[in-house]
């Protein structure tokens, strides 16, 4: 993932969260254009890895969901998942063997 994902999906997860950029930069404690700054493509710096934690943190989301693939699809992949592991070995396979095909 570059730089350009990583600013594309701070603004996805803003908009979810339902900030706007100088909220979300009050809220981090930078000052209120850092955000608009940072989703600007005029502008190349990069946040901290701390100032990425805390974006994630605030707009309610988690580090998990934010480097997911595809961060429109984590909610769905979530599910599978977690219905995957309730499955038995045998039906795991089975399922895998089913998609092999």
């Amino acid at each position: 993932m570059d730089i350009k994902e990583i600013i594309k999906r701070i603004e996805i997860i803003r908009t979810r969260a339902n900030f706007s950029a100088r909220a979300l930069s009050l809220a981090i404690g930078k000052n209120a254009s850092y955000i608009h700054l940072l989703e600007s493509s005029k502008t190349s710096f990069e946040p901290s890895l701390s100032v990425l934690l805390d974006i994630i943190e605030v707009c309610g989301s988690t580090p998990e969901e934010f480097f997911y693939y595809d961060i429109n699809q984590y909610a769905q992949g979530r599910k599978a998942l977690d219905f995957f592991k309730t499955l038995s070995s045998y039906q795991k396979e089975a399922i895998m063997n089913l998609y092999k095909k």
